[in-house]
């Protein structure tokens, strides 16, 4: 005689409340947004009073200097700035510097990474101790005994007493190395099998992988580079010879400064930044997303 086994029902278990987790969710989007819009307000109003201000008359600035709004709205201020400094001169030093720098920084810096990864040697993790002690140590420190050696050098007066001290770059080493070490050491063995010597294997497959690496340490660098302002100040005597930032500082002084000039050079000399991070903000990001620095 069969028997009839009765199969317990699944009980059913309440749907999970989602409620407060969206609602969790859209106060946090609410408050980064407030606080990316307030940080973008802090950045980008003095840009904008520096244009308004540059278009604005001299007499005008000097009557009403808080009014943003103005009845003769010009260009003298750009001609004036143009044609009474070497400007041009001033953003082709400035251009071939930073280019310089970029290339030399790149080189230097992961190939140092490099055989900090991949090789071994005695002292290596001390010799990389010191390097990530290099980005405790201020700039400002080093700044009389760099002067006093490129003086002996004769170097004073010339671009490579501006490139040279910027190609060490202990970030760029901590960038690369941190991009460098991810890669398969399976990888490294498969070519050193093959015959591939130390170089080959850094210039053929270290290099190729670490692009979002190269791309974002080379726009970091472009960037501190044009923006510098000390160290070019002492070693760039002659006014042809001088970059953006410090050719600028030249047009502040005197009894009278005419601000509508001084405002049109400091957006001439900002306009090259801002298209460089316009144009390459999408390799900025993953480059720094894409190197372990998370």
């Amino acid at each position: 005689m069969a028997t009839s086994v009765a199969v317990p029902t699944a009980e059913k278990k309440p749907a999970r409340r989602r409620g407060g987790a969206d609602e969790g969710g859209k106060a946090f989007n609410r408050l980064a947004a407030t606080c990316v819009t307030l940080f973008a307000l802090i950045w980008l109003v003095p840009f904008l009073w520096a244009l308004i201000t540059s278009l604005r008359p001299n007499d005008e600035i000097a009557a009403h200097p808080t009014t943003p709004w103005s009845n003769n709205w010009n260009l003298d201020a750009y001609r004036f700035a143009w044609n009474s400094s070497p400007l041009g001169w001033w953003y082709v030093n400035s251009f071939i510097i930073s280019t310089l720098t970029v290339l030399f920084t790149v080189f230097v810096c992961s190939l140092a990474a490099f055989g900090l990864v991949h090789l071994n040697f005695r002292g290596k993790y001390a010799v990389f101790g010191l390097i990530l002690a290099g980005l405790m140590l201020p700039t400002e420190a080093l700044v009389l005994p760099q002067f006093m050696e490129f003086r002996a050098l004769g170097l004073l007066g010339t671009y490579w007493a501006v490139i040279l001290p910027s190609v060490a770059l202990p970030v760029a080493v901590f960038v690369f190395h941190s991009f460098m070490k991810a890669i398969p050491v399976s990888l490294i063995e498969a070519a050193r099998l093959d015959g591939a010597g130390w170089w080959r294997i850094y210039s053929r497959i270290a290099m190729p992988l670490s692009r979002p690496a190269i791309s974002a340490v080379a726009i970091l660098t472009f960037i501190t580079s044009w923006n510098a302002f000390l160290w070019p100040l002492l070693v760039l005597t002659q006014t042809k010879s001088q970059t953006i930032p410090v050719g600028l500082s030249s047009l502040v002084g005197g009894a009278a400064i005419q601000y509508a000039e001084t405002m049109a050079s400091a957006v001439l000399g900002i306009l090259p930044l801002l298209a460089v991070f316009l144009l390459l903000q999408r390799q900025i990001v993953q480059g720094v997303a894409n190197t372990g620095i998370k």
